[in-house]
């Protein structure tokens, strides 16, 4: 893959890890609120299972940029 590729999929990669820390952070407030005001223990369950769906697609994001970061920097490593 080119380094410009490369650079391009790292930013779209910072960005999905980025907008995952946030969605994820929005559905524990909603969690919590669930709880706060005694919904539905159904309510609550079905948000947690959300929210963890959130969390493996955000390690798979967090995998991914960490990857990218590792590949350019052997090209770095690599250049005279």
């Amino acid at each position: 893959m080119r380094t410009a590729t490369i650079l391009d999929h790292l930013a779209l990669a910072r960005e999905h890890v980025a907008r995952g820390e946030g969605i994820i952070e929005r559905q524990r407030t909603i969690i919590a609120n669930l709880e706060r005001d005694r919904h539905s223990e159904l309510y609550v369950s079905q948000a947690r299972a959300l929210l963890s769906e959130f969390e493996s697609i955000q390690a798979m994001h967090i995998a991914d940029r960490d990857r990218l970061e590792r590949e350019l920097a052997e090209r770095s490593d690599s250049l005279p």
